[in-house]
Order: C-alpha cells, then structure tokens, then sequence
C-alpha cells in the first residue's frame, strides 16, 4: 500500500454557463464514431494519433460530461456543478505502456460549479500529483506534461493559470 498526496486546483472563473461554453467548445468530444470505424478495421497506431490530432486543438477530448445538480436538487442542494472526464488516448497510452494503473487517472476529472452564495469555479486535481503516485518515472513525466497541457488550456479560456502547473 502507498500513500501519496494529491493537489486539487480551484480556479475562479466568472460564470459557469460561459465558461462552459467556452470549455466544451475548447475540448471536444471524442470522436467516437471514427474511432471505432478505425478500430473496427484494425487501423495502425498511427491513424489513430493523427485522427486524435486532428480533433484536440487543445490536446484534450471529453470522455463524458454530466450534470450533478438536477437530481441532487431533489435534496434541497442549490450548487450547480458539471463534471467532465477529459483526456487523449495517445498521451493515455504514452502512460499506459509503462503502469496500466495510470488508467486510474485518466482520463481527468474536472468540475465546472457554482456554490450556493454564486462563486463559479473549475476544479481538478494537479494531473502529476496523481501520476507521480505511481513511482514510475516515464509516467510521472507524462504527468508534469499534462499540467502544462493544462496550463495553456486555462490560460486559452481566460483565467489565472495556478502556479504549481508551471512549477512540476
């Protein structure tokens, strides 16, 4: 058993329906159709990474976007909050190929939200501080690589970038 420690990142953001706008259409969707078309032909590597470039301007595609608060609206909850799994099957695999565990990190989760007194924030744990959790060097690497991926995603939207994506 290990433990390790992880940073979670709140970035003030001024509203959760702009900024989501503005993050959904800065991360799109997984090509899923495409991708399982070149699966099903047994397409190289290779067409797979230059199908995922093509479509992540920003080097990240959602896996999966949620809503939170309806339901828990049934409860008397006035937050509002959107999770996402964000993430890139070739950088994905780059861990991969080193600690199939890093899997339990990626894709990353990140939560667009509104608190009850009206802040907006976006939230996500620091990706190397996960990886890093792994001891694995080529993985750990990765993740330091993903904090500047995430870094330049944020910056693109509008908002302070935090420093300890700058500082791994």
């Amino acid at each position: 058993m290990r433990t390790y420690s992880v940073r979670r990142l709140d970035v003030a953001v001024p509203w959760v329906s702009d900024f989501r706008q503005r993050y959904e259409a800065a991360v799109p969707r997984v090509p899923e159709e495409e991708l399982e078309a070149l699966i099903h032909r047994e397409a190289s590597w290779e067409e797979i990474i230059q199908l995922i470039d093509s479509v992540t301007p920003h080097g990240f595609m959602l896996f999966m976007a949620n809503e939170a608060h309806p339901v828990f609206r049934r409860a008397g909850d006035r937050a509002v909050c959107f999770w996402y799994l964000m993430g890139n099957h070739t950088i994905a695999e780059r861990m991969y190929r080193h600690d199939p565990r890093a899997m339990l990190y990626a894709p990353l989760r990140t939560v667009i939200w509104q608190n009850e007194t009206g802040a907006a924030w976006f939230s996500v744990d620091q990706p190397s501080t996960h990886f890093a959790g792994l001891g694995s060097p080529e993985v750990t690497r990765v993740g330091v690589e993903l904090d500047r991926k995430l870094a330049a995603l944020l910056g693109f939207l509008g908002t302070d970038v935090p420093e300890e994506l700058l500082q791994s």
